[in-house]
């Protein structure tokens, strides 16, 4: 089946100006100025109604809602969408209410903030709400975007958990459940700064299947028709591609100790490069053989 919405997934920190910030867990409030290298302003762009989409701004993730959701609501009147609110979530029955469901259905873009994406399907996951997410983004003309957690939470598969420095030790990486919008992919944020290489090969290891996404901060992924995917930002997006792994000792050592593994494929993404979910192609934009591949260039 087609699908008719949109995801943009976001990894988080960006360079961000008037609404600046280096750090998403120590200074989240001012984690919003996307509008700097487009990425916010992407979201505008491909909404149904453009500035005068309806957006609500779900805060469920964050320790600090009351903060970071009014500074969204602020980065968004900059670039004059104003049909903009927030709507708070901190307890599963509200995500059942009538009020909110009315509110989710009226929305032609929801938007997740970052914070803890444990928090964000444990309170989300199988209440009226998710069913709903998961209704429009299939049948109707309605983006999806999440930034950290938001973003992370996206997929089947989430990582919740996992130290950067030990993820290729057996069992340091921790996987579970997430609100299912897409399939066949996994997403780690923060990726680059954070030295996250590692969660996401032992996450692909375990399922070669899975197509590990690792989002760098300031950089995200517009996903079309559930399968195009376009890299938008200023940063890197990785992704890891299992399925020609040829050999692991995964299976065959203790938890704790080192995982091998052989023959692993990655890619990696800059801004406006293309991937394809069903055929695993990638383009990349200002390739060097353009004009063989007659790729434009404008």
């Amino acid at each position: 089946m087609n699908v008719r919405g949109k995801l943009i997934i976001i990894g988080g920190a960006v360079d961000k100006g008037s609404f600046s910030e280096t750090d998403l867990d120590q200074n989240a409030a001012n984690n919003i100025n996307f509008f700097e290298t487009g990425i916010l302003k992407r979201i505008i762009s491909e909404s149904r109604l453009k500035e005068k989409s309806r957006i609500e701004i779900i805060t469920t993730a964050s320790k600090i809602p009351k903060i970071i959701g009014p500074e969204y609501v602020k980065a968004l009147a900059y670039l004059n969408a104003t049909n903009v609110d927030v709507l708070y979530l901190d307890k599963r029955e509200m995500a059942s209410d009538p009020e909110t469901i009315k509110r989710i259905k009226a929305a032609d873009v929801v938007m997740f903030t970052g914070g803890d994406q444990l928090r964000l399907t444990s309170i989300l996951g199988g209440t009226a709400m998710h069913d709903l997410l998961l209704e429009k983004y299939q049948n109707e003309d309605f983006i999806y975007a999440g930034t950290s957690a938001g973003a992370a939470a996206a997929s089947n598969n989430m990582i919740y958990q996992g130290s950067s420095s030990e993820a290729l030790l057996k069992g340091e990486v921790k996987i579970t459940s997430g609100l299912g919008m897409i399939d066949g992919v996994i997403i780690d944020t923060h990726f680059v700064q954070r030295g996250r290489i590692g969660r996401l090969f032992q996450a692909v290891v375990g399922n070669p299947k899975v197509l590990g996404i690792g989002l760098g901060e300031d950089t995200g992924l517009l996903i079309t028709n559930g399968e195009n995917m376009e890299a938008i930002g200023s940063g890197l997006v990785i992704l890891v591609d299992g399925r020609e792994i040829k050999d692991t000792n995964l299976t065959q050592v203790e938890l704790g100790q080192p995982i091998s593994i052989s023959h692993l494929v990655t890619h990696v993404m800059s801004m406006n490069d293309t991937f394809n979910l069903k055929t695993f192609k990638m383009q990349i934009k200002s390739s060097q053989y353009a004009e063989d591949l007659g790729i434009p260039t404008d």
